[in-house]
C-alpha cells in the first residue's frame, strides 16, 4: 500500500509504502537412509560401551540410550576384577555379543518454518530509500530414526532403535534496509537482519529391541528372547537465538529493459545460542561454538523486460557452516522464471533446483587417535521446486 506525496512538494520526504507478505523459509520434508549387504567395521554396541565407560551400574538407566541398552543386555556390567574380586556398584562395561553386523537405518522428518512480515518502506528525494520490517515465524518440524543391526552369528540375533523428536514454536525477527541511488541506472543496498528469537518445545522419546536366540546370561539366571525397553517421555522448553545477518548489494539497472543485481551477506553461525530452564545448555554451546564457523553467501541475477512480461535468471551460492572439514557442504541454486506485470496485479512462476552434499553418523566410535570410525554416510541433496506468486497493488 502506496502513500506518494504530490509531485511538487519541498520536502526531502516523497512517501512510504506498507507492505504485508507470506514466506516459506524452510521446508524439512525428506526421506533418507542407507543399507548395507556388507558386514560393517563396528556395531553400535560399541557406541554404548564407550558412552558408558565411568558410569555406575546404579545410574546407567538413566542415560539415555546407553540406558536402554544396559536394559536390553546389549551392554553389561563388569562384576569381578582381574583377581576375581566382586566389584560392587560397577562403573566398567562388556558385551556378551560377537561379530559384527548388517546394518541400515531410515531417517523420515517432516515440518516447514514459515514467516509473515510486516514492512515499511520510506522514499527520500528519489536518492535514499530507507525500510523496515517485523518477522513473525512459526516453526514445525518432526523426526523419526529407526536404526538397525543384524548379527550372523548370535547370540544377539537383531536389534532396533527408534527415536522420535518433535519441535514447535514461534520466533520474532527485525530487518532494516537502505538503498542508496547516486545515478539513475544503479542502487547500492545495505542490509541488517537481528537474531530471529525462538521460543521453543521439544518433545523425545526413545525404544530399543534386542531379539536373542535363547541366550543364558549367568548373572541374572535367566534366558534371554525378545527384550525391549521404552525411554522416559521428555518434555523440554527453551530459546533459541539464530545468528545475525549482514548483506550488500548492488542493481545495474538496462534502461527500461531489465536489470542485474548481484548480492552478497554474512553469517556467523557459531554466534547461535541456546538457553533453557529446563536444562544445562552450555554444553550444547560449545559444541555449537566449537562446530560452526561464518560463512559468505552471494547472489547473482538478471531480469529481462518484454512490454508486460519479465524472464528472470539467477544463482546463488550459500557457504559450507562446518569449521575445519575437509568435506564441502556449501549449497548451490539456480533458478528460472517468467511473470507479468499489470496497472494494479501481477503474476509471477519460478523453478528453482538446488544441490547440496552432506554427512551422516548413526553414531560415533572413537579410535585411540579420537577419530570417528562409526558408519558415515555421504548424503547427495536435489531439490527442485516451483513457486507461484501473487502480487496486489492498492
Amino acid at each position: 500500500m502506496a502513500n506518494p506525496k504530490e509531485g511538487l512538494s519541498r520536502g526531502a520526504f516523497k512517501g512510504g509504502a506498507f507492505g504485508i507478505s507470506i514466506q516459506r523459509i524452510a521446508n524439512f520434508n525428506t526421506e533418507y537412509g542407507f543399507f548395507s549387504d556388507e558386514l560393517g567395521n563396528t556395531s553400535i554396541i560399541d557406541f554404548y560401551l564407550q558412552d558408558a565407560n565411568g558410569i555406575r551400574e546404579s545410574q546407567i538407566e538413566s542415560f539415555g540410550l546407553t540406558g536402554l541398552a544396559y536394559s536390553t543386555y546389549q551392554i553389561n556390567p563388569v562384576f569381578f576384577d582381574e583377581d576375581g574380586n566382586v566389584i560392587n556398584d560397577p562403573s566398567t562395561y562388556d558385551s556378551f555379543v560377537t561379530g559384527f553386523p548388517f546394518q541400515d537405518e531410515n531417517i523420515r522428518q517432516e515440518g516447514s518454518s514459515n514467516q509473515i512480515s510486516f514492512s515499511y518502506g520510506a522514499n527520500f528525494n528519489h536518492k535514499v530509500f530507507v525500510g523496515g520490517s517485523l518477522g513473525i515465524r512459526n516453526l514445525n518440524f518432526t523426526s523419526i530414526k529407526t536404526y538397525n543391526e543384524e548379527f550372523p552369528d548370535g547370540p544377539l540375533i537383531n536389534s532396533s532403535l527408534t527415536e522420535r523428536l518433535f519441535i514447535n514454536g514461534s520466533g520474532i525477527n527485525l530487518n532494516l534496509g537502505l538503498i542508496y541511488k547516486p545515478i539513475d541506472y544503479l542502487n547500492l543496498g545495505f542490509t541488517f537482519q537481528t537474531p530471529t528469537w525462538y521460543a521453543l518445545n521439544e518433545e523425545y522419546e526413545a525404544s530399543m529391541y534386542a531379539n536373542y536366540d535363547n541366550y543364558e546370561y549367568e548373572p541374572e539366571d535367566i534366558v534371554l528372547g525378545e527384550v525391549d525397553a521404552l525411554s522416559d517421555y521428555i518434555l523440554g522448553s527453551y530459546n533459541l537465538n539464530t545468528p545475525l545477518k549482514i548483506g550488500a548489494g548492488a542493481t545495474f539497472f538496462l534502461g527500461k529493459n531489465g536489470f542485474i543485481s548481484a548480492d552478497v551477506d554474512f553469517v556467523d553461525y557459531s554466534n547461535a545460542t541456546i538457553k533453557s530452564r529446563d536444562f544445562d545448555e552450555g554444553p550444547d554451546n560449545q559444541v555449537i561454538r566449537t562446530l560452526y564457523t561464518s560463512t559468505l553467501n552471494y547472489r547473482l541475477g538478471a531480469e529481462v523486460r518484454l512490454d508486460v512480461l519479465r524472464l528472470r535468471g539467477g544463482y546463488a551460492y550459500y557457504g559450507d557452516p562446518i569449521a575445519n572439514s575437509d568435506f564441502d557442504r556449501s549449497t548451490n541454486q539456480i533458478s528460472g522464471g517468467v511473470g507479468a506485470k499489470f496497472n494494479k496485479f501481477s503474476i509471477d512462476m519460478a523453478l528453482i533446483s538446488q544441490k547440496s552434499n552432506g554427512l551422516y553418523s548413526s553414531y560415533q566410535v572413537l579410535d585411540g587417535q579420537n577419530n570417528n570410525i562409526g558408519p558415515v554416510t555421504e548424503l547427495e541433496n536435489r531439490i527442485f521446486t516451483g513457486m507461484l506468486t501473487l502480487g496486489f497493488s492498492f
